[in-house]
């Protein structure tokens, strides 16, 4: 037997009904070959022969089955567990049938259009005893547990102060008239569901994940005619005197930036998102930084720390959701609950985004 087959088979489930779905989907389904406990088995989607032209152009085995609706990969008892991209305003349907049908849900992020259709959504897994994890790939880079230390390191970063984050993309006309994240029906949190998200997650764990007390959004967004956000930002608030700001855009050339600054140190990072180099990432980490004595140059600069991996992170992701799926399936061992909360806190202040932009960028209290 592989080890593959020691582990448990990944069912996949799709809409496959645009460019940007299906580049997700390959990226997804090149990372469950890459995974070390994870095969590619199944794939669903509204069109029998789409589904299988997908499977046959992606790498999938012979063996794997294709179905032509969600309905009947969901209820086949064979299968374990779904990675769902659909567009956010499917996922609660979709998702609650999944977790009902006892499958385990690795789900596209933003996980839904609000909290409470989240917790919908969580209250099916927890029900079913099923793992839930959304699909932000850039925290399982092994980077970012290094990033995570020096953040909570007292001696070399001190106090979390201020944190900003930035990812912007030109996208082109045809993106912006026809993709599903500037369609009302589809996604509609448009920018902020989609790189809003990232933004927030890494405001949340250089703070770690300490929900902020109060959000005020940025004046005046750009929305496109259907009323979906373009491009927007936001100041979030901490009793303790802590305050970020992030901006968000699908108008704005690609960057991908964290500065995070404490009372000691401060960390840099240009390609949070998507390294630079698939199989390296860097960050420059700074404690003490300082002038010269003439105030020409700097005596101590921030220094550049490399983390290499032998997988990708979207492998690294997939290999994890694996793991905690083989140990309830195997070891009669309880869903992780740190996935949910994380997803949960970073879609209460992605509402919070909304509703300030909602009441004139008044100041909104997040409760949690």
């Amino acid at each position: 037997m592989n080890s593959k087959s020691l582990t448990f088979f990944l069912y996949l489930t799709s809409l496959i009904s645009s460019t940007d779905i299906d580049q997700r989907w390959r990226k997804l389904s090149r990372a469950i070959n890459l995974a070390p406990n994870a095969a590619l088995c199944a794939i669903s989607s509204r069109s029998h022969d789409k589904a299988a032209a997908f499977a046959a152009a992606n790498g999938f085995p012979l063996s794997a089955k294709v179905y032509g609706s969600y309905e009947a990969l969901l209820e086949d008892p064979e299968v374990d567990a779904v990675y769902m991209p659909l567009p956010t305003s499917l996922h609660l349907k979709w998702a609650v049938l999944a977790a009902q049908n006892k499958k385990h849900l690795l789900l596209e992020k933003p996980v839904a259009l609000d909290v409470t259709q989240f917790d919908r959504i969580l209250e099916a897994c927890e029900s079913s005893g099923v793992q839930f994890m959304d699909n932000t790939m850039w925290v399982h880079n092994p980077r970012t547990a290094a990033m995570a230390n020096f953040l909570n390191d007292a001696q070399r970063f001190g106090n979390l102060k201020s944190v900003r984050t930035c990812f912007t993309s030109a996208a082109d006309p045809d993106y912006l008239n026809s993709n599903i994240r500037v369609k009302p029906d589809l996604d509609a949190l448009g920018s902020l569901g989609d790189h809003g998200w990232y933004c927030i997650r890494a405001i949340l764990l250089a703070a770690n994940y300490e929900l902020p007390k109060t959000v005020v959004a940025s004046y005046e967004p750009v929305l496109n005619k259907d009323g979906v956000i373009l491009d927007c930002g936001a100041s979030l608030y901490w009793e303790d005197g802590k305050v970020a700001t992030f901006h968000c855009s699908f108008l704005a050339n690609l960057t991908m930036d964290i500065t995070a600054i404490g009372t000691r140190g401060t960390l840099h990072v240009h390609d949070f998102i998507i390294p630079y180099h698939e199989k390296e990432a860097s960050f420059l980490a700074g404690t003490q930084t300082s002038f010269d004595d003439l105030v020409t140059g700097w005596a101590k600069q921030p220094s550049k720390h490399t983390i290499k991996t032998d997988l990708p992170q979207e492998a690294l992701l997939v290999r994890e959701f694996a793991r905690l799926v083989a140990d309830i399936k195997f070891k009669n061992s309880k869903p992780d609950k740190k996935w949910p909360i994380i997803s949960r806190k970073t879609q209460l202040v992605l509402d919070a985004v909304k509703a300030s932009i909602q009441k004139g960028f008044e100041p909104v209290q997040i409760q949690e």
